[in-house]
């Protein structure tokens, strides 16, 4: 049988779960996740799992936050004037928002705090800091 090499692309099924269960994607009901390996497309602990792999194989792997979305960085959180925010956007917390940098790419943000003056904002991935477990299935080799 034909195994996974770098350059390979590859389809997946997959559920990733925090390492207290909680379910945070799936391709479940979905198409296959496809990607080529070696490219950096996916979360590099994921990548480093499937060469070698056969189509049909199945496997569990344990990611260390280091290798998914890395730590959370203290320079990503920025607070703003409230003042700079339009009265129509949104600002409960956890709510994501786009906001644009001065070079014009669009960037997500989590809503952390709010107060009277100012309005907390998180660039950093949602899953940065957690460690992540992935059980998938290699479905194909193009």
């Amino acid at each position: 049988m034909t195994q996974v090499k770098s350059g390979d692309t590859v389809r997946i099924h997959y559920t990733g779960t925090l390492t207290d269960g909680t379910t945070f994607d799936s391709s479940d009901g979905r198409d296959p996740l496809e990607f080529t390996i070696g490219s950096g497309q996916i979360i590099p602990g994921l990548e480093k799992a499937i060469p070698g792999m056969e189509v049909g194989e199945k496997k569990r792997v344990e990611i260390p936050a280091d290798e998914a979305y890395g730590q959370p960085n203290p320079q990503a959180i920025q607070s703003v004037p409230r003042t700079e925010i339009p009265d129509n956007i949104p600002l409960d917390l956890g709510t994501q928002l786009q906001v644009q940098t001065p070079t014009g790419q669009v960037m997500p943000v989590t809503v952390v705090e709010v107060t009277e003056e100012q309005v907390t904002l998180d660039a950093n991935h949602p899953l940065a800091g957690k460690d992540l477990v992935f059980d998938f299935e290699l479905v194909a080799i193009a």
